[in-house]
């Protein structure tokens, strides 16, 4: 476990450009892979973990398991080819729009919040699934790309522990502020 915790910070540097394989992709290890080397995924997922713990219960468990669940709707639309407008922007303001509530702190209903986090999520499956028909063995790709989201969701949650103090408040709201800054850039194209 601690060659994992100390390999993280490397994985997590990996260039945006390989989150989107463009139907290169095998079987679990690069599902499992796939969300960790995309940055536009990677704010993402740990905003939800985020925003869930800032949200408290039962919110920091519903949230990171609404988004697997319903972007395995969006994926299985990609999969069968029902096309979706501005995939891309969306994974963008998903970044932007997460990072935001993070930041002013905004403590929405669950209902509310489940319904963003959702949103987004199809968006995010969408792009996986129009990969996925390509995959070498796609059921292995799946597994490691749930398995992957998950860890990038405990990340959150972690880090969304931290709002016991006021000054892990400031923290999780300034984390945030850099998701949202990063969301903005790959909406207008900047990263």
């Amino acid at each position: 476990m601690s060659r994992f915790l100390l390999a993280l910070p490397f994985v997590m540097i990996a260039s945006a450009a390989f989150a989107h394989t463009d139907g290169e992709t095998g079987g679990f290890i690069s599902g499992f892979t796939h969300p960790i080397l995309g940055w536009d995924h990677v704010i993402a997922m740990v905003a939800v973990g985020l925003w869930g713990a800032f949200l408290g219960k039962p919110a920091i468990w519903i949230l990171p398991v609404v988004f697997p669940l319903v972007m395995a709707v969006g994926g299985a639309l990609g999969v069968i080819g029902v096309p979706l407008p501005a995939v891309e922007a969306g994974i963008a303001l998903s970044g932007v729009i997460l990072g935001l509530l993070i930041a002013f702190a905004v403590r929405a209903p669950l209902w509310v919040a489940g319904v963003i986090v959702g949103v987004f999520a199809i968006f995010h499956g969408h792009a996986h699934g129009t990969e996925l028909p390509e995959a070498a063995n796609p059921f292995a790709y799946g597994i490691g790309f749930v398995i992957g989201t998950g860890l990038l969701h405990l990340i959150g949650i972690a880090f969304g522990l931290l709002v016991g103090s006021s000054t892990g408040r400031m923290v999780v709201r300034g984390m945030g502020v850099v998701i949202a800054a990063v969301g903005g850039a790959f909406l207008f194209g900047i990263a």
